[in-house]
């Protein structure tokens, strides 16, 4: 029998200025999808608590407990009223704010001096699929210095080790109200993020098969 594609997909919960993140209705929209493309597809899902020690934590036993081909990873940016997919993370961290469990980073980097790291082309297939639902997606090179960014590094480095999934990607999306629609007029809905997330899904898992997912030893 062929193997399973395994995609796990993330999300945050709340943080200090966002008591909503619509990142977690947004995971559960997609792990409900049932598409002729997705059969033979696994979808996991995780909401992370916004920490850093969460993070570090959670995110090895999740690739070690599902064995994921990809991961396709959910933040919220409160101040883009856009979506925005992350085709890099940074070697950096704020040292300002805290997170949720009250920890601050005294460094303002996160391995040393080492450069910034990069999910691969594979972000720039699913920037023109967000794209062809019409949501106003772009391109972004900075996904901060707090726990997203994190995450995007701590995913990437994943990538790097032989148990490790093959493909990782950051989306970063909007605010929204608690119902799911538009913070501003005209803006981006629960529904538009779904369409688009369901874009990204799909050319994600594409992606993933594309490569040899031979399922791997761990």
């Amino acid at each position: 029998m062929t193997p399973s594609l395994r995609i796990l997909i993330t999300g945050f919960g709340p943080f200090p200025g966002a008591p909503f993140n619509p990142t977690m209705p947004l995971v559960e929209r997609l792990a409900r999808l049932r598409r002729p493309a997705l059969d033979g597809v696994v979808i996991a899902t995780h909401i992370f608590h916004v920490a850093y020690a969460t993070v570090d934590r959670e995110l090895p036993h999740l690739l070690a407990a599902h064995r994921p081909h990809a991961l396709l990873m959910f933040g919220l940016a409160t101040r883009t009223p856009w979506l925005r997919i992350e085709t890099r993370a940074r070697n950096a961290l704020t040292t300002i704010w805290p997170d949720l469990d009250g920890t601050r980073m005294r460094k303002g980097s996160i391995a040393g001096t080492a450069d910034a790291r990069t999910f691969g082309p594979h972000t720039v297939k699913l920037l023109r699929a967000a794209q062809a639902t019409g949501i106003d997606a772009r391109a972004s090179r900075d996904a901060g210095r707090y726990l997203c960014n994190y995450l995007c590094w701590r995913a990437i480095e994943a990538t790097y080790r032989p148990a490790g999934p093959r493909l990782a990607a950051f989306i970063h999306i909007p605010p929204l109200r608690r119902d799911g629609t538009a913070r501003i007029p005209g803006g981006i809905t629960l529904e538009h993020l779904a369409d688009a997330g369901e874009a990204m899904l799909l050319e994600i898992v594409k992606a993933a098969r594309r490569t040899d997912h031979t399922p791997r030893l761990l």
